[in-house]
């Protein structure tokens, strides 16, 4: 960066985040103290209004401001998550760039609108890469609303697997804390009033949404970062597959596997999980490729299934017309 690209960014600095010392500004900028000394005296003459503080560094004027861009609350922050990304996802030569168009664009914000920018940024996270959906667009728009407006929420929710192994879907009411896009899909981070406790809910699963008119208070100390699900993963499951589809197991490898061994038979596979309904689908796309050693309740389930399918089979009589 070159001086005078330096000079306007620890101006938009000091607008962005208020008194910084020296030795802030000189880790922000990858520079030495004594260089941050010549820049402000040099704004100083240049006629910044800056005060300096003894021991507490510098901060502008109240009141100077550089002109704000017009950007309406959606337009900045789709701008600065753009930049969140590129800053987490590329090179450092993008990287450097990214955080420093972010300093920029934040620092030329207007105070409300940067504070409702940063909210939604904090709790909106990208983990792996963007599909589209367009079903869930709509529901996706109403939530980044009441996500910002703090609004509680209605809904019907499809559960695929409950602890009978059963499938349906209830009402629920929630308060969304943030909003997350993992494994493919966008999930809702919110506390759910029927349980009382924080819930991740697909979107996919979301019909029906409604935006209530009560609002709530986030918690303080609620930080917008992956987490495990309240109940704790501690059931063994150990299958063994042919080697002829290691490769692909592994290329298709499940959320709960946590170790791979190559062995003489093929490749034995260890997952925690939960419950046995969370990979049972995935075990029966294998046929009879895969081979459950434990829990033997696992091995017997696989085998119900696999004789009802059989009568399926046996039972089709003509053709459907």
């Amino acid at each position: 960066m070159n001086r005078t690209d330096r000079l306007l960014a620890i101006v938009l600095e000091l607008q962005r985040r208020g008194r910084q010392r020296a030795e802030d500004l000189a880790k922000v900028f990858e520079t030495s103290k004594r260089t941050i000394y010549r820049d402000i005296l040099a704004l100083c003459e240049a006629g910044v209004p800056i005060i300096a503080i003894p021991g507490q560094g510098y901060s502008l004027m109240k009141g100077y401001f550089l002109p704000p861009l017009s950007f309406t609350t959606e337009e900045a922050t789709m701008v600065l998550l753009g930049s969140d990304f590129m800053a987490k996802n590329f090179d450092a030569q993008y990287r450097a760039a990214a955080e420093s168009a972010t300093r920029k664009i934040e620092g030329v914000l207007p105070e409300a609108l940067r504070d409702e920018v940063q909210y939604l940024r904090s709790n909106i996270l990208f983990l792996g890469a963007m599909t589209s959906h367009t079903k869930e667009h709509e529901t996706l728009q109403q939530l980044r609303r009441a996500l910002l407006d703090r609004n509680t929420v209605r809904f019907c929710y499809h559960t695929r697997h409950r602890s009978d192994g059963q499938s349906g879907s209830h009402r629920r009411e929630a308060d969304p804390y943030g909003l997350a896009y993992f494994l493919g899909t966008w999930h809702l981070v919110a506390y759910c009033h029927m349980r009382q406790d924080m819930r991740n809910f697909r979107l996919d699963r979301i019909e029906e949404l409604k935006l209530l008119s009560r609002t709530f208070t986030r918690p303080a100390n609620f930080r917008m970062m992956p987490r495990e699900r309240e109940q704790p993963r501690n059931m063994v499951v150990r299958v063994l597959f042919d080697r002829e589809v290691a490769r692909w197991v592994r290329e298709g490898r499940s959320y709960y596997v946590v170790a791979e061994e190559e062995v003489e038979e093929g490749l034995l596979v260890t997952l925690m999980i939960r419950q046995e309904s969370e990979i049972f689908q995935w075990l029966l796309s294998w046929g009879s490729r895969a081979r459950v050693l434990e829990p033997v309740s696992l091995r017997e389930r696989l085998v119900e299934e696999a004789r009802a399918m059989l009568r399926n089979a046996q039972n089709v009589g003509s053709p459907i017309k």
